[in-house]
């Protein structure tokens, strides 16, 4: 194998796993998992668009606030989290230098790039549209077809290009070593 390939190919791995951390599964999977009971699959009174409603704006919640998280691991090896904040990381219960863990801009684009991915997953469901706009005619059909490719496709770069270095909730440091240091390299 060339160089050039092995090189293309661990960007392209490298890419794919840091799509793979930034919506959180976990929080998808409670949606998916939730979502045919809370809609009454489909066939919504009152209450179950209320309760969707929720679970909907708490999973975007939970999507966007894991994008400003993120952890650490010290040298006796135990991992700790914190809330990313202009100063470092919060809290700081720890005798080390975590100002290098800054809010940056780029969080504040994953975590609008994450809500619009998860957006589009919740909201074009079948069991939400059937619940919330339930006369989606043919023309609404070829809109749910074609626009959760073109946002995934526009993130997927967005998050390739642009890949986030946090460790946030649900996606712990691997290194043994102390990670805050090292981030100051």
């Amino acid at each position: 194998m060339s160089k050039t390939f092995k090189a293309i190919r661990d960007r392209t791995y490298s890419g794919v796993g840091d799509l793979i951390k930034l919506l959180p599964t976990g929080t998808v999977f409670l949606f998916q998992f939730l979502n045919p009971v809370l809609t009454n699959n489909g066939h919504c009174l009152l209450i179950n668009k209320y309760l969707t409603g929720a679970l909907i704006v708490v999973c975007a919640f939970s999507c966007c606030f894991t994008c400003f998280t993120d952890s650490y691991r010290t040298r006796d090896g135990n991992v700790h989290y914190g809330v990313v904040t202009v100063k470092g990381l919060w809290p700081d219960s720890s005798s080390v230098d975590l100002s290098s863990y800054r809010l940056k801009v780029g969080d504040f684009v994953h975590a609008f790039f994450s809500l619009i991915v998860f957006s589009v997953i919740s909201l074009l469901d079948a069991n939400t549209v059937n619940c919330f706009y339930p006369g989606f005619g043919s023309t609404g059909k070829i809109f749910l077809m074609v626009l959760p490719p073109v946002i995934g496709v526009i993130s997927g770069v967005v998050f390739t290009v642009f890949p986030s270095r946090r460790h946030g909730i649900g996606n712990p440091s691997e290194n043994n070593e102390d990670d805050a240091s090292e981030r100051e390299k």
